[in-house]
């Protein structure tokens, strides 16, 4: 979808008197969909999952995205305190349950916003893994939610060049080497011949936080 098909998008659900929201991992990649939503509404809310593992870079991007584009942007935060997210042995989640970790700071958290607004307006992109590319721009989500995935065909070489088009900031890390940037622990320099997010949660079999996918059964 270009400009023109988002906006439109957009403009019709909140006719509709549908209530939106979106949520940004603020890496570089992100903030396409977020300036594109400057151009469209300021005033769509917008949730940063902060688990509390997120680099320090990642934060202080945030508050310049914030300051940069005049959004509305919000941290939401996970109800499970980090004293109990440990394993038997005591190990924190990250390192032994991955997927347990993931539903703890990121997919629990995100239920609660689900339950608040009627569409989620979603960053994700085919191209990024199988998951994803097997996903369509409308899609019903949890507690009666829409998905909607304006980004969905773009290709890397298309958030490039929209990034360099319009001289959009981008994420301190991604000047050292990092392609896609999660929480830290679970974060590495990709290697050349790595898709875009194969270097997170790097030899656990992982892809995927759980947000566009169930990992953990309840």
């Amino acid at each position: 979808m270009d400009f023109e098909e988002i906006k439109s998008s957009i403009l019709k659900y909140q006719e509709n008197g549908k209530s939106l929201f979106t949520t940004s991992s603020f890496q570089t990649h992100s903030i396409v969909l977020l300036h594109l939503l400057s151009r469209i509404d300021k005033t769509i809310p917008i949730y940063c999952l902060n688990t509390g593992f997120l680099f320090p870079e990642t934060i202080e991007y945030k508050d310049q995205l914030s300051e940069v584009f005049g959004l509305k942007i919000m941290d939401i935060t996970p109800d499970v305190p980090k004293s109990i997210q440990k394993d038997a042995e005591g190990k924190l989640l990250f390192a032994s349950d991955p997927d347990r970790c993931c539903h703890y700071n990121k997919v629990q958290p995100m239920d609660k916003l689900l339950s608040n607004y009627d569409v989620w307006i979603n960053g994700i992109r085919r191209d990024q893994n199988a998951n994803r590319a097997k996903m369509r721009v409308e899609e019903p989500s949890k507690m009666n939610t829409i998905r909607f995935h304006p980004m969905l065909e773009w290709t890397n070489k298309m958030i490039f060049d929209y990034i360099k088009e319009y001289k959009l900031p981008r994420h301190p890390l991604d000047a050292v080497g990092y392609s896609s940037i999660g929480c830290e622990p679970c974060t590495r320099k990709p290697s050349l011949e790595m898709m875009e997010r194969e270097a997170r949660w790097y030899g656990m079999n992982k892809t995927e936080c759980g947000l566009h996918t169930e990992l953990v059964s309840k």
